[in-house]
């Protein structure tokens, strides 16, 4: 997978638009790895676009809001929708773009990347480097477009606000999540009063900051469940006094506990 700077980074995603948009196959894919801190500039695609970040976090911002991938999972944008993106972490990407008419509302949506598409993604990314033969090149691709059609939907697109200095304390908080942080100590950081802070941070995010709060918690606790990280470790760093509250908060938002879901997500 190719690994880019800054400047290469930008470069090399102008030189990739023109490629999508005039390419003839059904299906593309891209592989990449990109620095920390790089922005890419609004933009559209003729195609409908799986973006799936393998490892780190990327912020991807559309006219419906913003969107924060968690590792695991990808953020469908639809074909023509407008959006940009931007680097939070080290970010190894990778990308199909097909062309699909969606069984859902064209709108963005966050979905579970199953073992099998990420393997099939896999294997149309090396083709460069490991070439194919067309008759295996033809399966896979009516397969990832079966299964990319089946992905499960997943509520686990974080809001994130377009305030720069509220947004600079939810950027804290990803780095060091904390079930107990409070409203009281966000207003005060930012020297407004409770009740101005909290239509502030539901008008730039269209939740509460409890929901926020959850969600973001869960967020940053995939990854570590999925390294294979203890639930009791990832729930006392996140804040909760024990495995209980943690496992009622995971199964209210995601429908099951969170010692099955990524096993049951990888299988």
């Amino acid at each position: 997978m190719t690994k880019l700077d800054h400047a290469e980074g930008w470069e090399h995603h102008r030189r990739s638009l023109r490629w999508i948009d005039q390419a003839n196959e059904p299906v593309l894919a891209l592989g990449r790895v990109y620095p920390a801190g790089l922005k890419v500039e609004t933009h559209s695609h003729k195609r409908t676009q799986l973006w799936f970040a393998q490892r780190g976090i990327v912020l991807v911002t559309t006219e419906e809001g913003r969107w924060m991938i968690p590792p695991g999972h990808a953020l469908v944008i639809p074909a023509g929708a407008q959006h940009s993106a931007e680097m939070i972490s080290l970010v190894e990407m990778q990308s199909i773009y097909v062309d699909v008419v969606p069984r859902h509302a064209p709108r963005p949506r966050v979905v579970e990347v199953t073992a099998l598409a990420q393997n099939l993604i896999d294997a149309l990314v090396q083709v460069d480097t490991k070439p194919a033969s067309e008759h295996r090149l033809s399966l896979i691709t009516d397969l990832l477009l079966d299964e990319f059609a089946a992905l499960p939907e997943r509520p686990l697109g974080l809001p994130f606000p377009g305030d720069p200095r509220l947004a600079g304390l939810c950027r804290r908080f990803l780095k060091s999540p904390s079930a107990t942080a409070s409203i009281d100590e966000w207003a005060a950081e930012m020297r407004i009063g409770r009740r101005t802070f909290t239509r502030l941070f539901r008008a730039e995010t269209g939740v509460s900051f409890v929901t926020w709060r959850q969600q973001a918690c869960l967020f940053a606790s995939l990854p570590r469940l999925a390294e294979g990280e203890p639930v009791t470790n990832v729930a006392l760093d996140a804040g909760y006094e024990n495995i209980a509250a943690f496992s009622t908060m995971f199964r209210r938002m995601l429908g099951r506990a969170p010692s099955t879901y990524l096993k049951a997500g990888s299988s």
